[in-house]
């Protein structure tokens, strides 16, 4: 082996030119999924406090946005409900004429070829904000799986392409894949949020989309953060239960998870660079501490970098235009 002076590994970093032609990892605009939220009533465009340049939408502002998201290069979005009421049993989560199957609906009318996928869960719909069915005090995982594969199999009906479960019940992959199937949708994928733990990155979220729980906390289902051996378990077995696409979440603080999970699994592996990471960097670079475009283009780059296929992330427009342009 060569040693200095002759190897000089500096030699390929001398000019952006060469600097692009060796890089390992590269993300391209089609490795991004965008949120969205949508919400009920006419006419409503409302930027989300805690996640500046993110909005609140009803469906009938959905077009304008979906276009523009569209003509980006973006290939997916992700959408997240916020009902007009809620009950119990968020029964506004698999409702026909509920605000996510109404918005597939005007989606798949203004850009059907970009890719819906929904937010499978109870949180946003139901009046305790767990997610799931809440019996003596406690969320019963059983009695929630019959909602959650109902509300599933209502977006498969409204148009959706992929359903994402991202509730943490066990069995929930296998009740959903039987209700599609039954239902007719045995071509619908599940993207499991197979690991998914409880972080405190979450807070502008829960703000976002209403979604905090009235008592207590989700650590009883949602994975405890310092384990990874348990989310190789989780990810098998919702592989097992009939899963197409799995996901880590959050993904900048568990990139090691990432690492273990595409080492592991040969399934398409997605990661969720979630709202507090995106909050994070949003407010340091108003205060003129970062660089905004560099600092997120180098998480996403991370993320990738440790093994995601796909990254869902509220930076995904802002990225499509600096990746235009590098």
């Amino acid at each position: 082996m060569a040693f200095f002076p002759q190897l000089r590994l500096r030699r390929l970093r001398r000019t952006d030119a060469l600097r692009r032609m060796v890089r390992e990892t590269e993300i391209r605009v089609t490795d991004l999924i965008y949120p969205l939220f949508v919400t009920h009533g006419r006419a409503v465009k409302r930027e989300i406090e805690s996640l500046p340049g993110n909005y609140h939408f009803s469906a009938d502002k959905l077009p304008g946005e979906v276009t523009e998201i569209a003509k980006l290069g973006i290939p997916a979005i992700i959408l997240f409900g916020l009902p007009e009421t809620k009950d119990e049993l968020g029964s506004g989560a698999y409702a026909s004429k509920g605000v996510v199957q109404q918005a597939i609906r005007q989606i798949k009318k203004t850009a059907p070829d970009l890719v819906v996928i929904t937010d499978v869960c109870m949180c946003e719909y139901t009046s305790h904000g767990h997610c799931g069915a809440v019996v003596d005090g406690c969320v019963d995982n059983d009695s929630s799986l019959e909602l959650i594969a109902k509300t599933a199999l209502s977006h498969a009906e409204a148009g959706a392409d992929i359903v994402a479960p991202s509730d943490m019940m066990d069995g929930r992959v296998a009740a959903i894949r039987r209700s599609l199937d039954q239902g007719g949708f045995q071509n619908t994928p599940i993207m499991a949020y197979a690991a998914k733990y409880a972080s405190a990155f979450y807070g502008p979220f829960r703000e976002a989309a209403g979604s905090a729980p009235q008592f207590g906390d989700r650590r009883s289902y949602q994975m405890d953060p310092p384990n990874v051996r348990e989310a190789l378990r989780e990810v098998a077995l919702d592989v097992e239960e009939g899963a197409d696409m799995v996901m880590v979440k959050p993904a900048l603080a568990y990139l090691d998870v990432i690492r273990r999970v595409r080492e592991r699994f040969d399934h398409p592996l997605a990661a969720y660079n979630v709202s507090g990471e995106y909050a994070m960097l949003k407010a340091a670079a108003r205060n003129g501490w970062i660089d905004e475009k560099q600092a997120a283009l180098e998480v996403l780059t991370a993320i990738k970098r440790a093994g995601a296929d796909l990254i869902l992330t509220y930076h995904a427009k802002d990225a499509a235009g600096w990746l235009s342009v590098r």
